[in-house]
């Protein structure tokens, strides 16, 4: 059985970007103590948080999240003249590889698909993690969602296990059918309650953006953490679960 959790951490900073929260963040994380973390909305530099805020980390965001409890991977989406930024995956088990494939529809909103494979002990078949954050447009959206169907159909179809989790910005909740349709996979709170979570915004959410999808394995216990003190370090409540083959 391992624990898995996705957030989109709005690059560090709290609800209305009043504050860098990103220590909070690392100790939230530190306390929860998952086996894998899907990030969105990960900064991998920048520049302009650097000068404003004086206890802002040296070493990018996915790599000070991930300390000594995990190792990271970053998916470099938006490239700007102060820094970029992208999705990551941090894991307690080694990375067989990853891959950070450009899914943008447009050139003014970058995005990727971060798909990485790990080992874990006592696991037959490696596990492939797959962290998105989908377009905010509905045309965009209904492309990446076919995009990343048609790069897992082959492996679902070998009953490789399979874990997609992100921020899907999915409010007319269409995913269900695309993921499903095509590579089988199923989400998590929608198997286990028959709806998907509200995640959005943290405080009073009312949206369900955010999402956990398995193939070839079984979800427990899906939780969407607490307000406190998840609300008042993203616009986004993470959500959680276990997951067993």
């Amino acid at each position: 059985m391992l624990r898995v959790v996705t957030l989109n951490i709005h690059k560090g900073l709290s609800h209305f970007n009043r504050r860098m929260v990103i220590h909070d963040l690392r100790d939230g994380l530190a306390a929860l103590d998952p086996d894998v973390v899907f990030l969105q909305e990960v900064q991998g530099l920048n520049q302009r948080f650097a000068l404003r805020f004086n206890t802002y980390p040296v070493e990018p965001q996915h790599e000070f999240l991930a300390g000594k409890k995990w190792q990271p991977v970053y998916g470099c989406n938006a490239v700007y003249d102060h820094g970029h930024h992208g999705n990551a995956i941090l894991s307690r088990f080694p990375f067989v590889s990853f891959e950070n494939q450009d899914v943008s529809d447009h050139r003014f909103e970058r995005r990727g698909l971060l798909h990485c494979v790990v080992s874990v002990p006592g696991w037959r078949r490696n596990l492939h993690l797959v962290c998105v954050h989908l377009s905010l447009h509905e045309r965009g959206r209904s492309r990446q969602l076919e995009t990343i169907s048609g790069r897992l159909e082959e492996l679902a179809s070998r009953d490789v296990p399979i874990i997609v989790a992100g921020d899907f910005n999915d409010w007319r909740r269409r995913a269900h059918r695309v993921l499903g349709r095509g590579a089988g996979l199923r989400e998590v709170f929608v198997t286990a309650d028959g709806y998907a979570a509200r995640t959005f915004p943290a405080r009073y959410p009312l949206l369900q953006l955010d999402r956990i999808y398995v193939r070839n394995a079984r979800a427990h216990h899906p939780v969407v953490l607490p307000r406190k003190p998840w609300a008042h370090l993203s616009d986004h409540a993470p959500l959680a679960a276990e997951i067993s083959l």
